[in-house]
């Protein structure tokens, strides 16, 4: 007998009763998503270095240039408050560490940098929206670049400052790329160079198609005739090559606004910018009602239902989405080693390791906790739809959810989820468990979390970067060495760290389930 073709291994056998649960697709990299509801509006500042990002804000919400100072490759978050604040965070400490506003006020001895300093003024401009500034785009690397993504997603908009002697290089039009297919307001502000509204000799830079840059110039084939008579603003002309360069490259961004923002004038950039604060805001009001369908009343149990099936198929469930996400973290930290590998030999050296690497796990961390919760709810609502009957109500899903989170605590295995990974000097993997330590890890701070599991959080330590900064520490095999171990001992507990998460799931949804069964309602 002819044997037949062999069915792909990821399509299932329609012949087989007992067929095992599957893991749901999970996100294999960070994005701009669409902005939640209850995510606070602020807007995202990027740009090159030397663009006068610190004197465009500071002209924004009409302050000193030296009150927006942060170290470098930290966030500066600056917001409402009645009295002016300063704080730093920083990963392995529980509290913030406060500090004057003054721009003289010297601010805290770290052993390394903050991931984020929040500044809170009594400014009305921050009543609409918050300021987020970020780091270079040049130093931001590849994973930079997706905690970028995934902030301007949650955050709303982003205002891209660039002057008008710089030009685009092919990182940020590829970073601006992805940001055109999120729905999220674009703004780009051009600001005077060192020589006033002058582009560059061979205009603003464009990428081709082999990623190699180019002058718009050339790709136009030449510059705009000007109408006879007509007075040339310099301001306009700089605004318009640097449009022309980037829709070239990124036509989706046609729709961006752009501000020539001159030193003394920002007034019409900061009615743009609350014009898009008002309207925004009232989407996000408008998209969830704040009493969803379902948030009371009875829910019944599908009659017949067979407990002993639903716990067996909840078993396995919980057992393949703990595989997957395992899978997917091993390969991403082998792509991050060869990253790193590459940056030590040829990019920031033994010296920015330190830097280097806990962006690294901060992209990884925003990426494990983002597969955590896809097939969290995954297996809740599939778990919950063959209890329940399907679809289940937004309101039956949150009573589910809540239900599940609190019992997570009633096993050994769930009390210590909240716990923070911190790569040691040794090349080890230490714990901080409590919400402060986690408050410590975000960049941009975000609404309260409404998911079953917490996020998982890991950065480096303040003896990484003290290691490293010696100078007899200065050897390239040494920093692959111990980079490789890092990555080896992270992979290992993130790997623990899911199992364990998942495992908690399955005993709390179950006791949720056999409540119910019991009862023959949901008692949540």
């Amino acid at each position: 007998m002819k044997p037949g073709p062999l069915s792909p291994v990821d399509v299932p056998d329609p012949g087989r009763a007992g067929e095992s649960p599957r893991c749901v697709p999970l996100p294999t990299r960070l994005g701009a998503g669409e902005p939640s509801p209850e995510e606070p509006l602020a807007v995202v500042v990027a740009g090159p270095a030397g663009a006068g990002r610190r004197e465009l804000l500071a002209g924004l919400l009409t302050v000193d240039p030296g009150m927006l100072v942060a170290p470098e490759g930290s966030y500066l978050l600056v917001n409402h408050a009645r009295a002016a604040t300063r704080a730093a965070y920083v990963p392995g400490y529980r509290q913030p560490h406060s500090y004057g506003v003054d721009p003289l006020a010297a601010g805290p001895a770290l052993a390394r940098p903050p991931r984020r300093v929040e500044l809170s003024l009594p400014n009305p401009l921050l009543r609409h929206f918050s300021v987020l500034d970020t780091p270079d785009t040049g130093a931001l690397g590849v994973a930079g670049g997706r905690v970028l993504l995934e902030t301007v997603g949650r955050a709303g908009a982003l205002l891209f400052v660039i002057s008008a002697d710089q030009a685009f290089t092919a990182a940020e039009l590829n970073l601006l790329s992805e940001v055109a297919q999120a729905r999220v307001e674009v703004h780009f502000t051009v600001t005077p160079g060192a020589a006033g509204w002058t582009a560059p000799a061979d205009g603003p830079a464009v990428t081709d198609d082999s990623g190699a840059s180019e002058s718009s110039a050339v790709r136009r084939g030449g510059t705009a005739p000007r109408p006879a008579g007509r007075a040339v603003d310099p301001a306009e002309v700089c605004l318009a090559a640097h449009r022309a360069a980037l829709l070239s490259a990124v036509p989706d961004l046609a729709t961006a606004r752009w501000h020539a923002v001159r030193p003394t004038d920002h007034a019409p950039l900061r009615r743009a910018l609350v014009g898009w604060a008002a309207d925004e805001g009232l989407r996000r009001a408008s998209v969830r009602p704040p009493e969803p369908p379902g948030a009371h009343g009875k829910v019944p149990v599908v009659p017949g239902l067979d407990a002993g099936d639903l716990v067996e198929r909840l078993d396995r469930r919980t057992r393949a989405c703990a595989q997957r996400i395992r899978q997917h973290l091993a390969l991403e930290l082998a792509n991050i080693h060869l990253r790193v590998v590459q940056e030590i030999v040829f990019g920031v050296g033994c010296a920015g390791l330190p830097q280097l690497l806990d962006r690294e796990m901060e992209a990884l961390s925003l990426l494990a906790t983002a597969q955590c919760d896809e097939a969290a709810r995954s297996v809740v609502d599939e778990t919950a739809a063959r209890a329940f009957g399907a679809p289940l109500a937004e309101g039956v899903r949150r009573r589910i959810t809540h239900a599940v989170r609190w019992g997570l605590a009633d096993y050994p295995a769930g009390r210590e989820l909240d716990k923070v990974l911190l790569v040691t000097s040794t090349a080890g993997v230490a714990g901080l468990a409590g919400g402060g330590a986690f408050e410590a890890l975000a960049g941009f701070p975000g609404a309260d979390r409404d998911e079953v599991l917490p996020p998982v959080g890991v950065a480096l330590s303040g003896g990484c970067w003290q290691h490293w900064r010696l100078p007899g520490n200065d050897d390239p095999n040494g920093a692959r060495s111990w980079a490789q171990r890092a990555l080896r001992e992270v992979e290992l507990e993130l790997s623990r760290e899911v199992s364990r998460r998942f495992e908690v799931i399955r005993l709390s949804l179950g006791a949720v389930l056999s409540d119910a069964v019991d009862h023959g309602i949901l008692l949540a």
